[in-house]
Order: C-alpha cells, then sequence, then structure tokens
C-alpha cells in the first residue's frame, strides 16, 4: 500500500485524484480575518465558507490567521503550522465520504502569556473581522443574568493589567485600543458561537470591559465597531484515532483532520464596519431574522443534543446515533421536541418548527457522523441554561406542558452524580464537575436541592408546576431506572 502523503502546500499536486483542492494559489492570499478559537467546527464551517469563496476566485484579502488564548491551543497551533495550516475536511454521508484540502488560513499568532502577538495581530490595519468561536461558556456571562460577570478572576487580571490581557475579549479591547490611537480604524468582531444573539453579547462583553477602563474607548468601541449576530450549524465530531485513520484512508497524513456532516448553515447580520466576504454567494444567507434562525436551532438542536446526551450516557449508548437508534430514547426525543418544544418557535423562511424537528431528527441518526454523547453531554452547567431552560420558561408562561423538560433536567441531576447504571464512572466533563456531583449526589434524597442551584435555574425551585414532577422523575430514575423513566413518559 502507498504511504499516505504528508498534507502541506508542496503535496497538494500529489494527492490522489478524488481530493478536492484549492484552485487558488495560497502565495498570494493576504490575511483579513483573525479567528479566535481554531477548533474543527470553525475549520469546517467558516472557514469552508471563505475557503469556497476563494475557489471562485474571490475574496483573496481575506485570509484567516488563527489564533487561542489557552495553553491547550499551542498543540493545534504547531500541529497546523507543520502542515501550512492546511486542512482536510472528510463528509461523512450514508451515501458515502468526500475529501476536500481547505486552504483559506495562512498563518497562527504564536501563543504567549500576555496575548502580545495576539493583539500585535489584530492591531494590524489589515485584520478587518475578528471572529469567535470560544464556546458557549466562554463568554464571562452569568448564566441567570445574561449580565457580564466583572467578579471573573480573568476579567478582574484584565481589568488590573490591559496591556498584557489574559482573555480574548482583554486582547480584543487593547487592539481597538491601539487601533483607535494609531487612527488605524475598528474592526467588526464576529461571534460565531451558539449563543442566542451572539453578536449581542459580544458586544456587551468587549463595550463593558473597556468601560471598566477607560470610558472613553469604550464610546469608541460602541459607536464605530460592529458585533453582527448570527446562527451557525453544522454537525463536526471531535477528531480521534478514527478521524486519523480516515484521512489516510483517502491517502492524507494530516495530523488534524476533520470529519462532518452533509448540512452547513450560516445566517448573519449584515453589519461589518469594516468590510466583509461575499459569504453569500456560497450559501450562506444576510438576513435581519436571525433572532428566528438561531431561536430554532438553539431550541431544537441544541437542546435535543441535551435531551439525549445524559440518557445516553446513563445507558452507556458511545454516541449520538447509537441514542437515536435507541427506541426509548428516540421516542423520547420526538416527543419532547413536538410536544413541549416546537409549539412556541415560529417558523423561519424554507422551514417550519416540525419540519426542522424531523430535520435534525434524520441528521442525528447518521450513522456515519462518530458524534460521542461525551462531547455533546459536555459543560451542562452552560448549555442546560442557554439552550434548555428558554424552552422551559416560555412554557411556563404560557401553561403549556413541561414534564419531558422536566424529565431532561433529571436525567442531567442523575448523570452528575457520576456513574452510568452499568456502574461504570462517568469522568469528569463538567467545569464544575466536582461541585455539580456534590448536589447530584445530595438530591437522590432531596432532589429539591438541584434546583437550588440557582446560577442554573433560577427561580425555578419555588415554581411547583416545574419542581413537582422534577422530584418525582428524579426518585423513579434513581429507583426504577432511566429506562424506566423514558417509557413512561413516552408511554
Amino acid at each position: 500500500m502507498t504511504p499516505p502523503i504528508r498534507l502541506s502546500n508542496a503535496a497538494l499536486d500529489r494527492l490522489p485524484g478524488n481530493v478536492a483542492r484549492p484552485r487558488y494559489d495560497r502565495g498570494r492570499m493576504t490575511p483579513g480575518i483573525l479567528h479566535i478559537g481554531l477548533g474543527n467546527f470553525h475549520r469546517a464551517h467558516q472557514s469552508w465558507y471563505l475557503h469556497r469563496l476563494m475557489q471562485e476566485g474571490l475574496a483573496r484579502d481575506w485570509a484567516i490567521i488563527g489564533a487561542g488564548v489557552r495553553d491547550y491551543d499551542r498543540d493545534m497551533r504547531a500541529r497546523l503550522l507543520a502542515q501550512d495550516c492546511l486542512t482536510t475536511l472528510i463528509e461523512l454521508d450514508p451515501a458515502g465520504r468526500g475529501a476536500e484540502i481547505v486552504g483559506s488560513m495562512i498563518d497562527y499568532v504564536p501563543i504567549e502569556d500576555g496575548n502580545g502577538a495576539l493583539v500585535a495581530a489584530m492591531s494590524d490595519p489589515a485584520i478587518r473581522i475578528v471572529a469567535l468561536t470560544v464556546t458557549e461558556g466562554g463568554y464571562y456571562i452569568d448564566p441567570v443574568s445574561r449580565r457580564f460577570d466583572t467578579n471573573h478572576p480573568d476579567i478582574r487580571h484584565d481589568v488590573g493589567h490591559p496591556d498584557t490581557p489574559r482573555t480574548a475579549f482583554g486582547a480584543i479591547v487593547e487592539a481597538l485600543r491601539r487601533r483607535r490611537e494609531a487612527g488605524a480604524g475598528p474592526f467588526t468582531v464576529q461571534s460565531c458561537d451558539n449563543l442566542q444573539g451572539n453578536g449581542d453579547t459580544a458586544r456587551e462583553v468587549v463595550v463593558s470591559l473597556a468601560r471598566l477602563t477607560d470610558a472613553a474607548l469604550a464610546d469608541w468601541i460602541a459607536s464605530s465597531c460592529s458585533f453582527p449576530n448570527s446562527m451557525v450549524d453544522c454537525i463536526v465530531p471531535a477528531t480521534g484515532p478514527r478521524e486519523l485513520e480516515l484521512a489516510r484512508g483517502f491517502g492524507i497524513d494530516d495530523a488534524a483532520p476533520v470529519t462532518h456532516e452533509n448540512f452547513r448553515q450560516w445566517v448573519i447580520e449584515d453589519d461589518f464596519c469594516a468590510g466583509r466576504p461575499d459569504w453569500d454567494k456560497v450559501g450562506a444567507t444576510f438576513s435581519d431574522r436571525v433572532h428566528d434562525f438561531e431561536t430554532m436551532k438553539i431550541r431544537i438542536l441544541n437542546a435535543g443534543h441535551q435531551i439525549i446526551a445524559n440518557a445516553g450516557e446513563l445507558l452507556s449508548l458511545a454516541t449520538v446515533a447509537d441514542c437515536m437508534s435507541d427506541a426509548s430514547l428516540a421516542a423520547f426525543f420526538r416527543k419532547v421536541e413536538l410536544d413541549e418544544i416546537a409549539p412556541h418557535i415560529g417558523a423561519v423562511p424554507g422551514m417550519t418548527p416540525v419540519a426542522y424537528v424531523d430535520l435534525i431528527e434524520r441528521r442525528f441518526t447518521n450513522p456515519m457522523i462518530h458524534d460521542t454523547t461525551r462531547r455533546i453531554a459536555f459543560d451542562g452547567s452552560s448549555r442546560h441554561p442557554g439552550f434548555v431552560m428558554p424552552s422551559v420558561r416560555v412554557a411556563l408562561d404560557a401553561g403549556t406542558p413541561v414534564e419531558g423538560l422536566a424529565l431532561v433536567e433529571a436525567l442531567w441531576a442523575r448523570m452528575c452524580a457520576g456513574t452510568r447504571e452499568d456502574g461504570s464512572v462517568i469522568e469528569p466533563n463538567d467545569p464544575f464537575w466536582n461541585d455539580l456531583g456534590t448536589v447530584a449526589r445530595a438530591a437522590r434524597e432531596c432532589p429539591g436541592s438541584w434546583l437550588e442551584q440557582r446560577h442554573v435555574y433560577d427561580d425555578l425551585a419555588d415554581r411547583e408546576v416545574f419542581a413537582e414532577p422534577f422530584a418525582r422523575w428524579l426518585k423513579m430514575i434513581w429507583q426504577d431506572g432511566s429506562r424506566a423513566a423514558l417509557d413512561h413518559y413516552t408511554g
């Protein structure tokens, strides 16, 4: 067997003929976007849209420079720089597989204490968009009040040391300060994370942080910079040995390949203070109804992951497709979505809520996508308040059923106790895992103690219409098992 070819600019012409590759001269590209958080999702989504534009002979002055602010970003930087910032995207669909080399990224900023290189890169007038995929929990927003958390140690550090920031947002503020002083002009801050009103959230964090040190700078940012809201969607599993081997199967030695489903969606508010690529020419949608699109996606898809994730962990189901092939769990997913979530969501152009539930069900069922239950269950302390609680509250306000949503939360409480129903241990899977575990074990005898986590549930412990079914379900799960609770609800 011919050994796989190590991915690099020099090797592109030697790759197998069934692998699509850049048709543009990467040596003539110039940067326009700096993206913080070079995870798999960005490389399969935003980077791909830009690559497709470049394939059409467009956007050559909008190439991406990668960046990160955490120690774990160092490894990704080394991997990508070693292969000239190229990425192999592998599409996994029941109808077949395909591979494509994406070349829209051209460099990666060094990861440094104090983020000096990052600040310098964003200070360059060539950078007109600073984009972010830093996860839902990376915005220093209190999950209940939805306000900027000025007491977080990272934020306090950045206020005290604005020229050597610890956070991405501190680095953005410092770069904008330098640009303002140099007359270099503002840039757009583009959040690509799964947050309701992600651009509004980014604006609040950046402007609020600036105001803690320089009110005039904060005013300039608020009036000059733009923070477009967007909705992003593509199922992109984590990369492990399986994905590395898939790349080798295409004849490519890629240290950081990305697998993804045959579906992408990007809906963007057209608010860019320093220009933008024409992403709409390759399938993105510019719309003033981003909020409606993101409401549908967050409450049906992202909450849908939480509906199945915790029960899947308890039942030792390894992947999303495994969860959806389990009759009890598939029925639970569909009943909660159709009976308790979809009725409170409006249609968007080309899609009704019920049709969207059907679409998500098909996507989750794709057996080719090895998206682990553990990945979608990660960081429940951010995802439950962000994805599930909005549906709980709108249902309570409308006086409609919340039995299934209460069961979703009871399953999460049981999972956080740290063991599956077969006795195996669930490894820590949340930034607050130890605290969650302590409360979860206490909730076995006193279910109400789980809902007393006000930073997640606010006043739900005091609302009997939710607290009563939650307690009933949690008791049933501990006594009879999660499958019995699922079947009781769906039966």
